[in-house]
C-alpha cells in the first residue's frame, strides 16, 4: 500500500500531524476512535468523505511508524 496516496504531513493542516489526504481528520484521531471500540463502518458514517481504504491506510501508517527502534515507556501503576 502506497500510504503516501492516503496520509499526508503538512505543517500548514492541523499543525503537521498526520492527515487523510484532502482532509483534517488525523491520523490519531481514527487510532482514538477504534481504541474506543468504534468500528470501520460507525467512522465512516461519522465521516462519510472518507472511506474504508483510508482508514487502512491510517492504520497503516501509524503501525509502520511504531516499528521505529524508539521505545515507548508506559507508566506502571503503583
Amino acid at each position: 500500500m502506497d500510504l503516501q496516496s492516503f496520509i499526508e504531513i503538512n505543517p500548514e493542516i492541523m499543525m503537521g500531524k498526520p492527515v487523510i489526504k484532502g482532509t483534517r481528520i488525523t491520523v490519531e484521531l481514527i487510532l482514538e476512535k477504534m481504541a474506543a471500540g468504534e468500528s470501520v463502518a460507525q467512522i465512516i458514517e461519522a465521516y462519510p468523505h472518507i472511506d474504508e481504504e483510508q482508514i487502512k491506510a491510517a492504520l497503516a501508517f501509524a503501525a509502520a511508524n511504531l516499528k521505529a527502534d524508539t521505545i515507548f515507556p508506559i507508566g506502571l501503576a503503583s
